[in-house]
């Protein structure tokens, strides 16, 4: 009983470190398998057109790992100035 309890503790603490290494790995920013944001979508259009525009990949900026793309330079040049505003609360999950 005592080598199945301490099994059972050691494979406890052994999952522990498992799932907090690989926490750390976990992007800020939901992104596609290319590391775009908003699947490619112009964070800025929401507040400005007020319906999703299709960035462009020739106009793209990196933030917190991400790469965010814009459908004019009014909109690259926006974010850039301020990407906290124009980002979407918890990373776009």
């Amino acid at each position: 009983m005592k080598k199945l309890l301490g099994s059972a503790i050691f494979l406890s603490w052994t999952w522990i470190f498992i799932v907090a290494a690989g926490a750390g790995s976990i992007s800020p920013v939901n992104v596609d398998a290319d590391g775009v944001a908003l699947r490619g979508y112009d964070p800025v259009a929401y507040f400005t057109i007020g319906s999703p525009v299709k960035g462009q990949p020739e106009l793209a900026h990196e933030w917190q790992g991400a790469e965010w793309r814009f459908s004019s330079p009014e909109h690259l040049a926006m974010f850039q100035e301020n990407p906290a505003k124009y980002a979407p609360q918890y990373g776009g999950y």
